[in-house]
C-alpha cells in the first residue's frame, strides 16, 4: 500500500516524503468522506503539504 501512495504521489506531481508526512500527520483528525478524499493525492496542494 505504500508503494501505490508513494507511486499516485508523484504522478500528481507531489514529492512522496513530503506527502506521506502531510497524510499521515492528517489523517487522524479526519471525521468525514469529505475530509478522508481531501487527502487523496489528487486534492492535495503542493502549498499545503508538511514542510520537512
Amino acid at each position: 500500500m505504500l508503494y501505490s501512495l508513494i507511486e499516485t504521489a508523484k504522478a500528481n506531481d507531489l514529492e512522496p516524503y513530503a506527502y506521506l508526512r502531510t497524510l499521515f500527520t492528517r489523517l487522524p483528525s479526519c471525521e468525514t468522506v469529505e475530509a478522508f478524499e481531501g487527502l487523496l493525492p489528487w486534492n492535495v496542494e503542493i502549498e499545503s503539504l508538511v514542510k520537512i
